[in-house]
């Protein structure tokens, strides 16, 4: 049985957004709802709270200096050193009542970006292409978009709308992230416990997808079959990431989000992010071109 040990003791009312920095030695995670950033040096332990002035769910390497924050209104440049934000490129300035949601990077620079209602109203949201300031929307009328990710070798990209219930995969150019053909199912997760939330493709072309209200991730080969499921200590997991320096552990965060007094107590881990004490083949998550 793999072991899951908990990170650290802090609860997030809604954990997104896992990324690892390998260069910084960092993992990086939001609480959405509360427009938090976090950090925390897997090496030393040391664990930081950033506050945020948007609601904000990604983060992706650019240089050295600077980081791409994927916020409600936008994407913005991050100062490392400072924090400080600059707006880079706004989006959805036409739909003030959504916020970002799942996002990932493509291996050639480009990112994929979902957002959704703030109460997930039933196709609100949509999924985005983003390269060097230039955006495109790919699929529109989405509700909760979700596992977001690429294959290694950037010809294959994965997505789902949670509350339909399929994964879906679809060819890209691996020159630039973008789709060459129609989405087709991957998975049809469609009467059975749990939804699609967040997902990650290892180095192996193996899909690790978190699942929403049932406590696990599940492993898919290549060709969609469900290859096994790790048990996890909250309900609400939310999305999973490749981290260490060799990006041979996984890391899944999780929420407390709609849970009352009751369903704290008897989840009392819920919110937390957890290491699965296995070996993992992870790939790093890309730096995105600005």
């Amino acid at each position: 049985m793999t072991a899951a040990r908990i990170l650290n003791e802090h609860r997030c009312l809604l954990g997104e957004g896992p990324t690892y920095d390998v260069a910084a030695g960092a993992l990086y995670w939001f609480d959405i709802l509360d427009r938090q950033l976090l950090e925390q040096d897997l090496d030393t332990g040391r664990f930081v709270r950033h506050d945020l002035p948007v609601m904000a769910s990604a983060l992706f390497a650019v240089d050295p200096q600077r980081q791409l924050l994927f916020a409600d209104d936008g994407f913005y440049l991050r100062d490392r050193a400072s924090g400080a934000l600059k707006l880079h490129t706004a989006l959805e300035q036409d739909r003030p009542g959504n916020r970002c949601n799942d996002a990932r990077s493509h291996p050639s620079g480009s990112l994929w970006a979902g957002t959704m209602g703030r109460k997930a109203e039933p196709n609100a949201g949509a999924i985005y292409w983003f390269r060097a300031g230039a955006v495109r929307r790919l699929y529109d009328g989405v509700t909760i978009p979700n596992s977001i990710s690429f294959s290694p070798d950037g010809t294959i990209g994965y997505f789902t709308d949670t509350v339909v219930g399929i994964l879906y995969r679809v060819d890209l150019d691996p020159a630039t992230g973008l789709p060459t053909g129609d989405p087709k199912i991957y998975v049809d997760h469609r009467g059975h416990p749990g939804g699609l939330d967040g997902s990650v493709v290892d180095l192996d072309g193996v899909l690790w997808n978190a699942r929403w209200g049932a406590g696990c991730v599940d492993a898919y080969s290549s060709d969609g079959v469900r290859l096994e499921s790790i048990a996890l200590p909250a309900a609400q997991t939310s999305c999973p990431a490749f981290a260490g320096k060799d990006l041979t552990q996984m890391v899944v965060t999780s929420a407390t989000e709609g849970m009352d007094d009751a369903a704290m107590t008897g989840d009392p881990h819920a919110g937390k992010t957890f290491v699965l004490d296995r070996p993992m083949r992870g790939q790093a998550d890309a730096a995105v071109a600005i």
